[in-house]
């Protein structure tokens, strides 16, 4: 559970010409300062619905964003709505305020950050480790944070306390029977949770074979636990490793690419009981590993369409196939 930027709220306070002492409700009915709400309690970077509304009903609003939200085509919206944050259409609309009580109604509660969990209980007893890249960028003038990557790199110190909030998993985990093979595909930050598996085989001196994708832009800063990684390969608790560098040639090679390479391999562990994980961007990347995964089955393994979506799904019923995707 992330705090806000307090630089932004102070932003925000000023565009709106409070001193941060006036007393607001908290989404769950509470009183306090509103500093303290919009620091702690809100969500106060991406515009909502209610509050482009709000907005667009005062004189000075933009025209333009009042006729993208009549005309409701979603994709027009969004397009505009990229990369700006709440804090943008005050500064442009600086003559649209608000009494401190209305404007929070219009923010929403400000929402847990889900992180894979990257180490073993039996390696680390006493921690858990993560996996944070954290979001930094510039946009329509500004320099953009990510709320909670922000929170953990820049203001979570040492003597900070960290509010945490668990979702458990009850099937992303690594099988009951550790004779029983494992493929792992986590591009990027999807990494982490089979951090954890390969320290979890590790410790239990699972005698099943592991194998892991993973990929990123380039080798030279984004090959995340390299060593470990590497490590692992020669410690043979890592049976097979397959990077996909995208950016460090000038042809694109991702993770489903070296599946496909290796369709033929990777199906004859799939038909010895390999378990197929994936963890990471559930837009593009999760979906082309599932399209080059039925590729496989269909190519490999000798199979229709039908018959090879057949199979998938069978994985997906006997827990074979999952996936912990955002």
């Amino acid at each position: 559970m992330p705090t806000n930027s307090p630089e932004l709220v102070d932003e925000i306070l000023k565009a709106l010409d409070y001193d941060g002492e006036e007393e607001v409700s908290s989404p769950e009915g509470e009183k306090m300062p509103i500093r303290l709400a919009l620091l702690r309690k809100y969500q106060i970077r991406a515009p909502h619905l209610e509050f482009l509304n709000a907005m667009t009903d005062h004189a000075a609003a933009d025209q333009y964003l009042k006729e993208l939200i009549n005309a409701d085509v979603g994709t027009e919206l969004d397009k505009f709505l990229w990369g700006r944050e709440i804090i943008d259409f005050l500064l442009e609309s600086p003559g649209v305020k608000f009494e401190p009580e209305e404007f929070v109604s219009l923010l929403k509660k400000l929402q847990p950050r889900l992180y894979s969990i990257a180490s073993s209980l039996k390696a680390h007893p006493e921690e858990v480790h993560l996996t944070v890249d954290t979001v930094r960028y510039e946009i329509h003038g500004r320099k953009r944070k990510g709320v909670c990557s922000d929170f953990l790199a820049e203001r979570a110190g040492k003597d900070t306390p960290v509010p945490v909030f668990i979702q458990a998993s009850k099937h992303f985990r690594v099988p009951e029977n550790n004779d029983m093979p494992i493929i792992m595909v986590g591009p990027g930050t999807g990494i982490a949770p089979f951090r954890a598996f390969l320290e979890e085989r590790k410790a239990t001196g699972a005698e099943g074979r592991n194998w892991l994708f993973f990929g990123a832009q380039k080798s030279s800063c984004d090959f995340f636990y390299k060593e470990e990684l590497e490590t692992y390969q020669t410690e043979g608790v890592l049976t097979r490793f397959d990077t996909a560098f995208s950016q460090d040639q000038n042809y694109k090679i991702y993770v489903q690419t070296r599946m496909m390479e290796k369709a033929k391999e990777l199906w004859n562990w799939l038909e010895q009981g390999a378990h197929f994980y994936v963890c990471g961007d559930a837009s593009r990347m999760a979906k082309d590993v599932d399209k080059a995964l039925h590729e496989i089955v269909k190519i490999a393994g000798d199979r229709s369409e039908e018959a090879a979506g057949e199979y998938i799904q069978k994985l997906k019923c006997d827990k074979r196939y999952q996936r912990d995707v955002y």
